[in-house]
């Protein structure tokens, strides 16, 4: 850590910034596979302490947890905690009343019993997650907010199942309240949501919102944490209607609003992101009047909306909107965020714009996100990210002085992995499909087709963004020669509700068309050499690669299966920690089966999976692998320890990125990729 007293904000940021100049070796694997040296950054409300993970002292390989009192900077952590033998701190947290949440994890192995993702029958290897509070001293490290969670009378297999889904977690910060936040925990005799405040100093809960099978609070009250709007879901001919109940003030009752009423299995987004003081009207995110999300204002009492929104982007949805938590503006409108290839957080306020604009004239092509700030702005957490380096986290004091907390991963230069740029192309039968294309690193107009990957996103119902590719797949494959291509296929989500629901049931049919035909587009650019593509996906892009192995006509010379699903017949309604989404996305799950056409596989095919992946467990890689190992080249890799999802061990990484590295190089078809 360094602390920069510059001149102007300007000189002090561009030369905590400064890199060096790209170069041509590929970034080595060692280099992406590390413990980041800076993760999880925080900041205290009051702007007194940081709280990050940085790698364990003792052990480079295991995460620790670290402590700073901001008017002390400069030197190293206050506090050092590393991991335990068995539990691993995977995330923290800066909260107030000098509290420090700390989320850690354990591999564990045993019977479910049908509880949450897993075998039902027989044992289940997976990931018990848990979430502690401590202090600046971390000293203790208690459960959090578990008082209520350990009662007598809890059957064992119930005991399994709170501890295994997580107990409790903390929803919402109440930044005027010195004390209390909103807590929501598991009941250990439904197994449904409530909801309570708790006090951090005192330990004491009071209960907010006693959840059911249908219903969940929809909006707090940010000064008292009264609920003010509730969510129910409830069945209608085969379907579900989505219910926004918000709380009528003079009554004290939740009054249905029919303006915000939508079936389930049309997907609108409807979502109440708070309210105005000056009107009493919500505000709303909805794509009900465009195929965007937009913010309107809602009238609850008249049932109405306001005729123009307040917020549109004619290209990209607004994603959210930033409310001040400072008391002199409280409340106010400060901010809003379009979903656009990177996320844009826009400032209205003219401080927060100001700060922000000064920042980002200092790092030219790097993208200023403010994380968190004190009331009188004189604490500043931000962090530089761009797509061609690794995000840096700094600390703006007293609006004149730069502390550099860090680069997630300083021994990356920035220049090492290319451009990336938000392309567009049209699929075969018309529809314009945006993706992501990253050029090799050192790449410049004119120069020959480069071998390229096909790289579909997982989900499907999720995107991709331009910034820095944290899994380490895109640096890897750019600092080699490669282009990759990410389409946001029909399917993805995030992109307008049309393209979305335009991925219902094509799983392996126009969703494929869309990755083959993004491929084609390669090649008609001059992007990509027609003979030198391969397809490497994750989950469902790993669905996406088994299927390109089996289907006819493939332009790619080999497919890379991470975690794949294969088996449709087998994926059932259980793959997903959130109740709507499966209800939603497994009646959309529907078209090729790649375990039903595997005696068309004509491509050579890497398959490699966690053997503690309970979202798409191992069945589905192997069962695919032993049907067309006979058939065409073949490979199948179980990784130890890994779980579906990331933070992957530091091993893994090296184990994963290696396999991929060395299949291409080497086993995708004649003389590799």
């Amino acid at each position: 850590m360094h602390v920069i007293s510059a001149r102007t904000l300007c000189g002090a940021l561009s030369m905590a910034l400064a890199s060096a100049m790209a170069h041509a070796a590929p970034i080595p694997i060692e280099d992406l596979a590390r413990m980041p040296a800076l993760q999880s950054v925080s900041m205290s409300p009051d702007g007194k302490h940081l709280v990050a993970l940085i790698p364990s002292p003792g052990n480079p390989e295991e995460t620790a947890l670290a402590s700073w009192d901001t008017d002390a900077m400069g030197g190293a952590p206050k506090v050092v905690t590393p991991s335990g033998d068995r539990m691993k701190f995977i995330a923290v947290g800066a909260l107030k009343s000098d509290q420090i949440l700390a989320v850690g994890r354990q591999e564990w192995t045993g019977q479910l019993g049908g509880c949450g993702e897993g075998s039902v029958s027989g044992a289940t290897k997976t990931f018990v997650v848990k979430t502690y509070l401590t202090d600046q001293s971390q000293k203790t490290f208690n459960e959090a907010f578990a008082d209520n969670t350990r009662k007598l009378g809890v059957s064992e297999q119930t005991q399994r199942c709170l501890e295994l889904g997580g107990s409790a977690s903390l929803v919402n910060m109440l930044p005027l309240d010195p004390d209390r936040v909103i807590i929501r925990q598991l009941s250990e005799i439904t197994l449904t949501a409530n909801y309570y405040l708790y006090n951090l100093k005192t330990k004491e809960t009071e209960l907010l919102f006693r959840g059911g099978t249908r219903a969940q609070p929809a909006l707090f009250d940010p000064r008292s944490g009264k609920v003010l709007a509730k969510s129910q879901i409830e069945p209608v001919s085969g379907d579900y209607d989505q219910q926004i109940q918000i709380l009528d003030p003079s009554s004290g009752q939740f009054v249905l609003q029919k303006p915000l009423l939508t079936r389930l299995s049309n997907r609108h987004t409807v979502e109440l992101a708070g309210v105005d003081d000056a009107t009493g009207k919500y505000y709303v995110l909805t794509d009900l009047f465009s195929d965007k999300v937009q913010a309107h204002l809602y009238d609850a009492k008249a049932q109405k909306f306001d005729p123009e929104p307040v917020l549109a982007n004619p290209n990209f949805s607004i994603a959210s909107l930033v409310f001040s938590t400072q008391p002199s503006t409280f409340n106010q409108v400060v901010g809003f965020t379009i979903d656009g290839p990177s996320q844009q957080t826009v400032y209205v306020d003219p401080t927060l714009k100001s700060i922000q604009d000064t920042l980002k004239q200092a790092a030219p092509g790097r993208q200023i996100e403010i994380s968190r700030y004190n009331d009188d702005f004189s604490r500043i957490l931000f962090r530089a990210t761009g797509p061609d380096a690794p995000p840096s986290h700094f600390l703006l004091l007293d609006r004149k002085k730069v502390v550099s907390l860090g680069s997630e991963r300083p021994w990356i230069s920035k220049g090492t992995v290319g451009e990336q740029r938000w392309v567009n192309y049209k699929a075969r039968d018309g529809r314009v499909i945006p993706a992501i294309l990253d050029l090799p690193a050192g790449w410049k107009e004119g120069d020959a087709a480069a071998p390229a990957i096909v790289h579909p996103h997982g989900g499907p119902w999720a995107r991709d963004y331009v910034q820095w590719d944290a899994s380490g797949w895109v640096a890897l494959l750019t600092s080699r020669g490669y282009a990759v291509l990410r389409p946001q296929y029909r399917g993805s989500s995030g992109l307008g509700r049309d393209l979305w629901i335009a991925g219902d049931r094509e799983w392996g049919q126009r969703m494929s068309d869309d990755n083959d035909d993004g491929a084609a587009w390669l090649v008609s650019q001059g992007f990509a050499a027609k003979d030198r593509i391969a397809i490497f996906g994750y989950s469902y892009g790993g669905f996406a690669a088994a299927a390109a192995t089996v289907r006819p006509s493939s332009p790619y010379q080999c497919a890379i299966a991470g975690a794949p699903v294969t088996d449709l017949g087998r994926l059932g309604t259980t793959w997903s920690d959130n109740r709507l989404q499966r209800i939603l996305q497994g009646q959309t799950v529907k078209g090729m089966d790649p375990m039903r056409n595997t005696a068309s596989a004509n491509i050579p095919v890497m398959l490699f999976v966690g053997d503690r992946d309970v979202r798409t467990p191992s069945f589905h890689a192997q069962g695919f692998y032993d049907a067309v190992k006979d058939k065409v080249p073949a490979q199948y890799h179980l990784i130890a320890d890994q779980q579906h999802s990331m933070p992957w061990y530091p091993r893994q990484q090296r184990e994963t990125l290696g396999l991929i590295e060395g299949f291409l190089k080497k086993d995708c078809g004649p003389g590799g990729l």
